[in-house]
């Protein structure tokens, strides 16, 4: 089965460490080329543990550059995973 995978990368703390990241648009864009019905899934950890991605898994929230370190006010989706068993 062909997938397309995102590399889940955890390079910061707050999102100001994180450098620069792709907006809505690009992602749409740039997700174009790849056939529309090919499941996504998000790889960790170098392919050690992978995540699907739902319409649970998006939260738009207010950053504020001046509570670095601190909760935005949102509730964005925690990464706690219950396995299944398949």
């Amino acid at each position: 089965m062909k997938v397309l995978y995102i590399e889940g990368r955890r390079n910061g703390y707050d999102p100001d460490q994180c450098g620069e990241t792709m907006t809505v648009s690009e992602m749409i864009e740039f997700l174009s080329q790849f056939d529309g019905d090919l499941p996504i899934y998000l790889n960790n950890d170098s392919g050690y543990t992978f995540g699907n991605i739902d319409e649970y898994s998006f939260s738009e929230c207010e950053h504020d550059d001046s509570d670095a370190g601190t909760d935005d006010d949102c509730d964005v989706p925690d990464d706690e995973v219950e396995f299944e068993e398949v």
